[in-house]
């Protein structure tokens, strides 16, 4: 299924340890992949990567839902909340 197959690749991106790992990110996104931080700033592939360190908190992933804009495209939407340490 389309859905749980994007959800997983979200998922995947959401961890620390992927969202450290530079030739993890460069092989995961997108050339034109963007992002909008919990700041409000919007975060670039191609000026995050090893200039500017992404998010490793631990975040948890609700309301995931997909949006087909084509054939070939789809949006995925979803809320992200930052977890606590315990």
């Amino acid at each position: 299924m389309l859905k749980e197959h994007l959800f997983q690749l979200e998922e995947k991106l959401l961890k620390p340890e992927i969202r450290t790992s530079k030739d993890e990110l460069i092989n995961i996104l997108s050339d034109s992949f963007f992002e909008f931080g919990s700041s409000g700033e919007v975060l670039y592939k191609d000026e995050s990567i090893g200039e500017v360190s992404l998010s490793v908190v631990r975040m948890k992933m609700s309301d995931f839902e997909i949006h087909p804009l084509s054939e070939e495209i789809v949006l995925t939407t979803y809320r992200i909340y930052n977890e606590l340490n315990k």
